[in-house]
């Protein structure tokens, strides 16, 4: 994995812990904030990929899981 900020730093109202799903998705687990302003450096960073997607939510929550460890300060 690259270097990339922290997902752990991500913060939209409240600080989001790490594991624990983006207050901004709706339910088909879209971002609220695409294209607005007030979206997170962190997101924009994040370009969807095979490997950070996979083929399940389960599979993307591995990887973000790992990412955000890898991230943590």
């Amino acid at each position: 994995m690259n270097a990339q900020p922290s997902v752990a730093s991500l913060k939209v109202a409240t600080a989001k812990p790490a594991g624990v799903r983006c207050p901004q998705l709706d339910e088909a687990d879209r971002c609220r904030l695409f294209g607005d302003p007030r979206r997170p450096a962190v997101c924009s960073s994040l370009p969807p990929s095979l490997e950070m997607c996979g083929q399940t939510r389960q599979q993307a929550m591995v990887w973000l899981t790992a990412l955000e460890q890898a991230t943590a300060p």
